[in-house]
């Protein structure tokens, strides 16, 4: 690699994370550190913590996928709006736009929900990818993006028909018999890839059973307040309007840890600190994590993470 490359990679980025500071201090959002290495880690299944030992300490600490419970700690003592840029970490994660270790830029704003977020991310989007971006920004319920690009509806579909779709589009024969698993998939693999084209697309109100840790709506079906957005096929950030009931996410982490005992999987230990900070009062707030090194990727023209990091994990 040339060094002419080299300090391109660099200049783009330090650039993109100067804009970033630019678009939140215009707001008056607050920019703020958390520790990354942490006693607990996050319990969703579909997520691998990377854990190391500390000299003296009996117990194993955690590099953190995201920022976001120390953030939601701040925020319960009463910290306002704020945002952090950090390295994060997930484990067997690697690919074209994955590495083990990636930037993340999360935000949290009070008394926003998630559309007033998607608008706020559509916002920052359009300043970074301006010369990426030639048709307006379009918004998709959950529902309506399947129905869309799979002519399905994933809340009556039967779990067969779904698994059709998978073994007719992406020639798979084993499938999951969880529901929510086979949805990650067509999501993951048909849905997603054709969504942005030459503009943001939100899927929002994703079912109720994939809230994570947002806080789900009324009506039927049951639908939670998250969001993601997608810019040429590519998944850039999850956000949701924020659950503030300590008894409600501490349930789904339990949920999380007996669904992570049948699959073999580590068991991390609550995050009882978080519990206790939204026991104590989260405000009403919405919040969003982005993978800057993909929007970086777009922003440039590149087609995999490689060439806009200084180095891979590989390489590192």
């Amino acid at each position: 690699m040339s060094a002419e490359v080299v300090r391109e990679r660099l200049v783009a980025r330090a650039r993109l994370l100067e804009r970033c500071r630019h678009f939140f201090a215009e707001r008056g959002v607050l920019e703020v550190e958390t520790p990354i290495l942490c006693q607990t880690t996050v319990t969703d299944v579909h997520l691998a913590s990377l854990e190391t030992r500390l000299a003296g300490r009996p117990r194993p600490y955690y590099l953190q996928t995201s920022p976001e419970y120390a953030m939601k700690r701040l925020l319960a003592a009463g910290s306002g709006d704020i945002y952090q840029t950090c390295k994060v970490f997930r484990d067997d994660e690697s690919g074209r736009h994955h590495n083990p270790e990636f930037t993340m830029l999360e935000w949290y704003r009070l008394g926003f929900d998630h559309h007033q977020l998607m608008d706020e991310v559509q916002a920052l989007l359009e300043t970074l990818l301006a010369e990426r971006l030639n048709a307006p920004a379009e918004r998709l319920s959950y529902r309506d993006a399947f129905l869309r690009e799979l002519a399905v509806d994933p809340y009556t579909a039967s779990l067969a028909a779904l698994a059709e779709i998978a073994r007719e589009r992406l020639g798979a024969r084993e499938f999951s018999a969880e529901r929510d698993t086979l949805l990650d998939l067509l999501m993951g693999a048909l849905v997603g890839p054709a969504l942005g084209a030459e503009r943001i697309t939100f899927v929002h109100d994703y079912p109720a059973s994939q809230a994570a840790l947002a806080r789900c709506l009324p009506g039927t079906p049951a639908v939670a307040a998250r969001f993601e957005a997608y810019v040429g096929g590519v998944e850039l950030c999850n956000g949701f309007h924020e659950l503030a009931d300590a008894a409600e996410q501490r349930r789904r982490f339990e949920a999380d840890r007996a669904a992570r005992a049948a699959r073999g999987l580590p068991l991390p230990p609550l995050d009882e600190r978080l519990l206790a900070a939204l026991a104590r009062g989260l405000p009403d707030c919405a919040g969003v994590a982005l993978g800057l090194d993909r929007v970086l990727m777009l922003a440039t023209g590149s087609d995999s993470l490689t060439d806009v990091l200084a180095f891979t994990v590989d390489e590192a």
